[in-house]
């Protein structure tokens, strides 16, 4: 019998063919199925999310209303340095006139609203006042403060004098005898920071000297011409200084004014990301204790795709977050009298910035949803935990007034490192380099954490 060669060839070649359609096919078909599966399980956490009244208020109203107060309440204290004039009560008992300018140096610093008390009042009563005034901060001048000054400029002037070579300079700076002086008091309101205190103390303190240079030249002019230091001559020594212009420059040379909204905004916004993990944590136990991710082992499908499902869902949510609170920010924040938000020029950077920090929150979420045992654990572990990386990360206190141990533990908070990827957007003005640099050690810690929930769950025969 003749064979056809021709034709079981052609056969071979459409049987082949047919294998791989139908081969193509069947994976398009099972891909198919597979993201059919993967929206089934996000539109399911979806319903469920939107039917937690409970979980919503947590996720969107809490972080609107955390924003808006610490920012409010930050920019009261801007204000309170930069704007507003610091009460200031001073006890002047002395009759001099380095005490007046004294008092007219700290006027010219324009930094306090001073008001003045009796001179014969006592310590006691001066505080007493101080609180009932609400003045911050009081200063009691002692009595005898102008002559102890005085005396000490004409000291230095003689000695200078006589440096000079001039005998009537030495002959002062051999008779001079310099009385006890007094210290100034300064009394202050506990409630004053630490870092106003210091402010306070430093203006004081540069008052004071500015006083003593202002006795010590006049000592000088006096002593070389016998006459008082002409008042114009004063003035245009003391008061032509050079004028110090403070313009903050970002990466791109552009001056970015920091105020309390640009350092807020983007700080709570990620405290609020990874607050989620309180609902979410409580969604993943609560399927595994009622028994549902037994229950997916026989249906066509797996607990770890419904975790990813999860993970999609809440990373979509965080985005709404950053969504919500940016607006507030632009739309709100100036009808209630607070500095407007600026974003970043770079929007597509801000956006996936904000995809990795949702990220990572949502993965720390399930990390903590897969080794708690109780929705209590869940809820009571995830909410502290998130304030001590909240207090490590650099949102509640800076960094720079961190202790050195607390710094270095700084570095495997991943809130820190989601700071430093807004920060370098919205007050340096990075680039995308930049940018870069903050989310490669993000995406570490994202990996470290996946890799950890993936081996709790085959410790517990999830998967």
């Amino acid at each position: 019998m003749q064979i056809c060669w021709w034709t079981i060839g052609s056969q071979y070649h459409n049987s082949l063919n047919l294998q791989v359609i139908n081969h193509y096919t069947f994976a398009a078909r099972k891909n198919k199925q597979a993201l059919f599966k993967l929206y089934t399980a996000i539109k399911k956490d979806l319903r469920i999310l939107l039917r937690d009244k409970a979980a919503l208020a947590v996720i969107f109203a809490m972080p609107v209303l955390l924003v808006v107060v610490i920012t409010s309440i930050q920019n009261s204290a801007y204000k309170l340095v930069n704007d507003h004039s610091i009460p200031l009560l001073i006890c002047n008992r002395d009759t001099g006139t380095s005490s007046k300018q004294l008092i007219t140096a700290l006027d010219k610093i324009g930094m306090f609203q001073i008001a003045n008390a009796d001179a014969d009042l006592s310590d006691r009563q001066v505080s007493d006042l101080m609180h009932e005034q609400e003045s911050l901060v009081s200063i009691v001048i002692p009595n005898g403060f102008s002559v102890a000054m005085s005396a000490k400029a004409k000291s230095i002037a003689a000695k200078a004098l006589e440096e000079f070579g001039l005998a009537a300079g030495s002959e002062v700076a051999k008779d001079s005898v310099l009385p006890a002086q007094q210290p100034l008091t300064l009394f202050y309101n506990p409630v004053l920071q630490e870092s106003f205190r210091f402010s306070v103390g430093g203006a004081l303190r540069s008052a004071q000297q500015f006083t003593e240079n202002q006795e010590i030249l006049q000592a000088l002019y006096f002593s070389l011409n016998s006459k008082q230091l002409p008042a114009s001559l004063e003035e245009e020594i003391f008061g032509n200084r050079a004028v110090i212009n403070e313009i903050p420059v970002a990466k791109d040379g552009s001056s970015i004014i920091p105020n309390a909204t640009q350092h807020n905004v983007p700080a709570w916004t990620i405290f609020a990301m990874f607050f989620i993990v309180v609902s979410l944590s409580t969604s993943i136990v609560k399927e595994k204790l009622s028994g549902s991710a037994v229950r997916l082992k026989t249906l066509p499908t797996s607990f770890l795709m419904n975790l990813h499902a999860k993970q999609i869902t809440y990373v979509v949510v965080t985005l709404a977050q950053v969504a919500v609170i940016f607006s507030l920010g632009i739309f709100l924040f100036p009808h209630l009298g607070l500095p407007t938000l600026v974003l970043p020029a770079n929007l597509f950077n801000l956006f996936i910035v904000s995809v990795f920090c949702g990220w990572c929150a949502v993965s720390y979420g399930v990390l903590v949803g897969v080794y708690a045992k109780s929705m209590e654990q869940a809820i009571g572990f995830g909410a502290v935990s998130v304030v001590i990386l909240a207090a490590i990360g650099g949102i509640v206190v800076p960094a720079f007034a961190m202790p050195e141990p607390l710094r270095i533990a700084m570095k495997i908070s991943p809130m820190h490192w989601c700071m430093e990827a807004f920060y370098t957007l919205f007050l340096k003005a990075g680039y995308t380099k930049d940018v870069i640099a903050s989310l490669i050690p993000l995406l570490v810690i994202i990996f470290a954490l996946q890799l950890a929930a993936v081996a709790g769950l085959k410790k517990q025969n999830f998967i």
